[in-house]
């Protein structure tokens, strides 16, 4: 046990240097899975869990791992022990599961080249179409739950790029915003940045700013009679709102 406990968090050290540190999350486990294997086994995977920043709950789940990483939630059936006696049992369940997740991932163990053999027979037999979903023979089970991991860690590390590209075009899109903005604010007469940035901040868009009273933008901001007045006009008289060239 100990060995497994060392083995586990060698191999973990060697996923956190292999991937974006940093992005863990949670690892829901079936409770029927967990009583199909070795004592020995579990352990192992909640030490490479813990040594990954992944937290272990173990659940009534239909897959027999559900993570959830970075806001991307990924679905596994793990087949420790193929039994090809057991085949029609474990596609009937695959065939299920796929119409429910959209990202489902199925490991299978496969030691010798007898059970490769049936596992390929049998993926063809039942019909199965390429990437739908996506299965992943391995040697063994340590190998075959480091690559849960690791498919885990890269939908985990891709939402969060998504997220920060996301929020990068957004905050492009504020300063373009801003940028129209105070071009059309300092066209008005006697209206510099300072002011511009007033109106934006106590008020608002250029639109909630056309809608004011020369009353109301004298009592939120610190512009002076004349320059209330100004724009209260700007935005009314055609003399005022005709003239100004935005550059």
């Amino acid at each position: 046990m100990a060995n497994d406990i060392a083995a586990a968090e060698i191999r973990g050290e060697v996923l956190n240097n292999s991937v974006h540190t940093g992005v863990g999350g949670v690892c829901m486990m079936s409770n029927t899975w967990r009583e199909e294997q070795h004592s020995s086994f579990i352990n192992f995977i909640s030490t490479f869990l813990r040594a990954n920043s992944f937290r272990l709950n173990f659940v009534a789940i239909a897959p027999d791992f559900i993570f959830n990483c970075g806001g991307s939630s990924v679905a596994f059936i793990f087949v420790t022990k193929w039994d090809e006696n057991n085949v029609s049992t474990i596609f009937g369940r695959i065939q299920k599961l796929r119409m429910q997740f959209g990202h489902l991932y199925i490991v299978v163990t496969l030691t010798t080249n007898d059970q490769n053999d049936s596992f390929v027979r049998s993926y063809f037999k039942f019909q199965m179409e390429l990437g739908k979903p996506t299965f992943i023979p391995v040697r063994d089970i340590e190998m075959g739950f480091e690559k849960i991991v690791k498919i885990a860690h890269s939908f985990g590390v891709c939402k969060r790029q998504d997220a920060k590209t996301k929020l990068k075009s957004e905050r492009k899109q504020t300063v373009q915003g801003m940028d129209y903005f105070l071009k059309v604010v300092t066209s008005i007469p006697g209206i510099d940045s300072h002011d511009a940035n007033a109106l934006n901040q106590a008020i608002g868009s250029i639109e909630d700013i056309a809608k004011q009273s020369k009353e109301y933008i004298l009592e939120n901001t610190d512009l002076s009679a004349e320059k209330a007045d100004v724009i209260f006009k700007f935005f009314r008289d055609p003399k005022f709102y005709l003239g100004p060239k935005i550059n």
